[in-house]
């Protein structure tokens, strides 16, 4: 953590392309975790404090920060009204009368951006005694992005947005990224001096630049190579593409250091799960959410994992198979079509097809943990109505219904006897 930087957030938009009337732009998520998220955790590494601006729909990414992320020094910051960029920025001034570190801007929008990418963006800032950077790459179909303009000795000149760009403006294909860094002291007073002298109005953050170049202050453009990652989401289209780029990284970095991807085409994989040596997933396979799985294991087919997942070495999840808040000890397997929630497995046990844990009461609302400890059997079709402890080695038989807790290598089952009625169906024919 960077105790001389903070960063922050732009997350006030109304996201209108997103054609959402509940969920704010930046609380869309992508394989369990929202964008805005993904851009947090990306810079709590790096920054002692974060700024969320908020605007639209704001009261729900205030409790989103707050719940997430108040304990790493996250806060949210109102915008109103949003009267653009440069407006936003200047919501965080009164917090920051007499810091004189850096400021890193981001948007909340752009989940793919990377931890490493913005250290080597940091290092371009401090190598060259910078005091406005902001980051660009080249877009071959650069339209909806500002245009980094470069004077004949290619040094930044300024940004235009796209809606103000003349004809030759818009055949450039160097972009902005969206993220500055600022050295607070030398670039605060910016914020009290600019003109909303634009098509739309509007406190654009880009004219820092050429506010910057006429202060006579050091003035950069850091170009990146990989340009995935500042790709916005504006709408569901380009979350899906989002989707894609984020998941085929998460995929190949996995297959590098030795786990096996059947088939790449249909596994899905978020970001925040981890996954040890020599463990295959399998086709059809969606893991969402924060996830831990150790060696050694097979997942799936069609296996769905649903995030706070703890899963020990040598373990086998069947095709089907849905887990959620769970730890699964080592060497236990799950059969085919069965739900784990809220649960503790041990080792050596195994789960028959079609169990289910049983952890939610829809009258209270209440969600209850099922415990099973070493050597547990558990036959297929059974239910464990949680809270309940099968204690080690008990058995439990097959299509049984379990309301209370089972004493130690015990048989357990619930069954109605057997009737066979000879020759019925003759009977029913006739």
């Amino acid at each position: 953590m960077n105790k001389n930087m903070k960063a922050v957030i732009l997350a006030a938009g109304k996201g209108t392309r997103m054609k959402s009337e509940t969920t704010p732009k930046v609380l869309h998520e992508i394989m369990g975790k929202s964008l805005l998220g993904y851009v947090i955790d990306n810079v709590k590494n790096i920054t002692d404090e974060q700024f969320v601006i908020v605007g639209h729909q704001a009261e729900k990414v205030e409790e989103f920060v707050k719940s997430k992320y108040s304990e790493i020094g996250a806060k949210t910051v109102i915008q109103s009204p949003q009267l653009g960029t440069g407006h936003a920025v200047s919501m965080v001034c009164p917090f920051l009368e007499n810091y004189e570190g850096q400021i890193l801007i981001l948007c909340g929008d752009t989940p793919l951006i990377q931890e490493k990418t913005l250290n080597e963006f940091i290092k371009f800032h401090n190598d060259i005694n910078s005091d406005i950077t902001v980051m660009s790459t080249l877009f071959e179909n650069p339209t909806g992005y500002g245009r980094i303009i470069r004077d004949q000795d290619k040094h930044l000149k300024c940004i235009v947005e796209e809606k103000d760009a003349d004809d030759n403006q818009k055949k450039v294909k160097e972009v902005n990224a969206g993220i500055y860094l600022l050295n607070w002291a030398k670039v605060k007073d910016v914020f009290k001096d600019l003109k909303p002298n634009n098509a739309q109005g509007e406190y654009y953050l880009t004219d820092i630049i050429f506010w910057g170049i006429e202060k006579k202050l050091n003035v950069n453009a850091c170009m990146i190579d990989v340009v995935e990652e500042i790709y916005g989401i504006n709408s569901r289209q380009n979350l899906a593409v989002a989707t894609k780029i984020m998941n085929k990284r998460k995929l190949n970095n996995l297959m590098s250091e030795g786990v096996t991807i059947v088939d790449p085409d249909s596994t899905w994989i978020s970001e925040d799960t981890i996954i040890g040596q020599d463990t295959i997933i399998y086709p059809s396979t969606y893991i969402e959410g924060k996830n831990v799985i150790g060696k050694n294991c097979k997942i799936g087919p069609c296996a769905h994992l649903r995030g706070g997942v703890e899963v020990l070495d040598n373990v086998k999840l069947g095709n089907f198979v849905e887990v959620k808040k769970s730890k699964i000890s080592s060497n236990t397997n799950v059969g085919h079509l069965s739900y784990i929630g809220d649960s503790e497995l041990g080792s050596f046990v195994n789960i028959g097809a079609g169990t289910i844990t049983a952890n939610y009461d829809p009258l209270s609302k209440i969600k209850s943990k099922t415990t099973l400890k070493d050597n547990v059997k558990i036959g297929s079709n059974t239910v464990l109505v949680a809270p309940v402890t099968v204690e080690e080695g008990a058995n439990i038989g097959a299509g049984s219904v379990i309301t209370k807790n089972i004493e130690p290598w015990a048989l357990a089952l619930t069954r109605s006897p057997l009737k066979i009625l000879s020759d019925w169906v003759k009977k029913k024919i006739k």
